[in-house]
């Protein structure tokens, strides 16, 4: 029990340095896009604005959660240098498989989106759900709302269910 005490403090020590570091606000994201629809295979792309008020953002956490597969282990992707207080851009999500036909088993899931900062801090989780349909083509962000800058990848291979979830 001594140990434990001794690790939560030394890890509240540290919490409280990072925020003395860079503050205790954490990153809000503004404004959000992403196409609800898409042909299986395409690259999907969700479109991000953030800002953080003490300009420590730090990574993008993306969990992909499909319907009779669950969440998927977080994705992390590093922010860009040059981003810690601004960021517009995107991530995109390669939804092209080893799967071929079997895509009509796996027709829709969501990814939730958060941003952490250097001090710990999480944005607000923001949700995306998509559906695929080989008729669905992307739609394109408004335009002049958010900067074309690939942020980087979801780092996630999709799967398609056991279970028929055909129309």
């Amino acid at each position: 029990e001594l140990l434990l005490l001794i690790a939560g403090c030394a890890m509240m020590m540290i919490f409280e340095e990072r925020e003395r570091t860079y503050g205790k606000e954490a990153s809000v994201i503004t404004e959000t896009f992403a196409s609800k629809q898409l042909r299986p295979g395409d690259t999907w792309k969700i479109y991000l604005k953030a800002s953080d008020p003490g300009g420590d953002m730090h990574k993008i956490v993306a969990v992909v959660n499909q319907p009779g597969l669950g969440p998927y282990p977080a994705s992390y992707t590093k922010i860009p240098e040059g981003n810690g207080k601004e960021l517009s851009g995107y991530l995109y999500l390669n939804t092209s498989g080893p799967y071929g036909s079997e895509w009509q088993n796996f027709l829709s899931f969501s990814v939730t989106v958060q941003i952490q900062d250097r001090a710990g801090h999480s944005s607000e989780p923001v949700s995306f759900p998509l559906s695929f349909q080989s008729r669905y083509t992307q739609e394109p962000p408004p335009p002049g709302k958010f900067k074309e800058q690939d942020l980087g990848p979801i780092m996630v291979v999709l799967r398609p269910t056991d279970g028929d979830q055909s129309d």
